[in-house]
């Protein structure tokens, strides 16, 4: 996959957490709390989506707003240890990648997460 960004060893990584919530108000609450506590630089809230998985061996379907939280490398750890003691949901999904970030925007994330 072409990104267009380099790929380099010295390329400016970053922190993307995933975690999905039932209603808009927990999203947001989970939000403003990551950005007020400078673990997060920014959370985009997507929803609704439909998510369809099994739980408790039965499959089960619900509406569910998506969080997408960008944040330093150093900030990650701490940022989902946050989000989960936030999180509504008894297992809740929190997915952690590492990504390659443009420098402009790389400095702009470590800027908003320096404590």
């Amino acid at each position: 996959m072409t990104t267009g960004m380099p790929t380099s060893d010295a390329s400016p990584r970053i922190s993307e957490v995933r975690t999905t919530v039932g209603d808009r108000a927990a999203a947001e609450g989970i939000a403003r709390r990551l950005v007020g506590d400078r673990l997060a630089a920014c959370v985009q809230i997507d929803g609704g989506i439909d998510s369809i998985y099994r739980w408790q061996d039965a499959i089960e379907r619900a509406a569910e707003w998506r969080l997408t939280v960008k944040t330093s490398l150093g900030r990650a750890a701490a940022c989902v240890a946050s989000l989960v003691a936030a999180h509504p949901y008894e297992l809740p999904e929190v997915i952690v990648s590492e990504v390659v970030a443009s420098p402009a925007y790389a400095d702009w994330v470590l800027r908003s997460t320096s404590p």
